[in-house]
């Protein structure tokens, strides 16, 4: 392996570990505002990626979406993944702030994503493509920082759909019970034990085109227009 392609591997470890980590943290901060206690007495409020670990969303699905395509074509997929979610007691951060507190608590790590996505393509915008005199310094940085823009946009655009046990849906089902539509929130209620099994379908069948790939290349196009 060459050392440009191990630089990649780990900037882009580096970069998903900042961007799950941080979206996980976020919605734990956020109810904690509204006074629940319960990321932060799980020690979950902590940047430490160990205590934020999924055996399925932090090692398997990037393996599989970045890692096993380099091994057989010898070109890296897009990294995707997700972290372990935060534990919230969503009934007490309604009684504090109504829906539009759980609301703020569902969108919490998509601002976080797409907020740093933002900056990352500042950053990318500012500084000068790498060449090979440059240090291995400034050439990681560059690509972590690449990497932290797809790697933001991807999490942020997928936690946008209504899947059933991420943001999209938790979104749509507080936004229901606020207007009394409880039909909504029953359906995303029931269903949640699909949701992984509707994440593998999109990643694994052409929908990951339309609804990930995309949307994806063209807020990275703006954002880097």
């Amino acid at each position: 392996m060459e050392s440009l392609d191990l630089l990649k591997i780990i900037a882009a470890i580096f970069a998903l570990m900042v961007a799950i980590v941080g979206h996980e943290i976020m919605h734990g901060w956020v109810a904690f505002k509204y006074g629940d206690m319960t990321a932060k007495n799980a020690g979950r409020l902590s940047i430490n990626p160990i205590t934020h670990v999924d055996l399925v969303g932090t090692i398997i699905v990037p393996t599989a979406t970045y890692f096993l395509p380099m091994l057989l074509t010898g070109e890296s997929g897009f990294l995707f993944g997700w972290a372990k979610p935060v534990p919230i007691n969503t009934a007490t951060v309604i009684a504090r702030g109504g829906y539009n507190a759980a609301m703020q608590v569902d969108l919490a790590g998509i601002v976080y994503n797409f907020t740093l996505a933002v900056v990352a393509s500042i950053a990318i915008m500012s500084m000068s493509k790498p060449i090979s005199t440059d240090s291995l310094f400034y050439i990681f940085t560059y690509i972590f920082v690449f990497q932290l823009l797809i790697i933001n946009v991807v999490l942020g655009v997928f936690n946008l759909l209504p899947i059933p046990q991420f943001d999209g849906a938790h979104f749509l089902m507080h936004l229901s019970l606020k207007h009394k539509i409880n039909a909504v929130a029953t359906f995303f209620y029931k269903n949640e034990k699909y949701g992984i099994i509707v994440v593998l379908i999109i990643l694994m069948t052409p929908l990951k085109d339309y609804l990930l790939l995309m949307p994806v290349q063209t807020i990275i196009q703006l954002l880097l227009s």
